[in-house]
């Protein structure tokens, strides 16, 4: 598990721990590959349940960069990641609330 006071949420790609983050910078990455002003429209889409396999994985991107990985989105095309699809839109889902989150509110939830 990532450190959640630091807003971190960790997953495992091709057998490999990962940690994901939302700094700021990942943050201005994934609102141009969004094609957006606003993350809030993302936001709300997680919220409702209507976000896309392309949401995930722009999230998923954007968190690891911030985590510091160097890589490609077009790296991960052919990537396993343990517990598939699901696995990965929960943490997309638990990176972007803890992106936004204060520190006390839901520190604690698991992956």
């Amino acid at each position: 598990m990532g450190n959640p006071w630091a807003s971190e949420v960790a997953l495992v790609i091709d057998g490999q721990r990962r940690v994901l983050k939302l700094t700021l910078g990942a943050l201005a990455e994934l609102e141009a590959a969004l094609q957006t002003d606003t993350l809030v429209e993302l936001v709300q889409r997680f919220e409702a349940g209507g976000f896309s396999t392309r949401d995930v994985m722009k999230l998923i991107v954007a968190g690891l960069r911030g985590g510091g990985w160097e890589g490609r989105a077009s790296d991960l095309l052919a990537a396993e990641i343990e517990g598939g699809p699901m696995a990965a839109a929960k943490a997309a889902a638990l990176l972007l609330a803890r992106a936004f989150m204060l520190p006390d509110e839901g520190a604690n939830d698991a992956l």
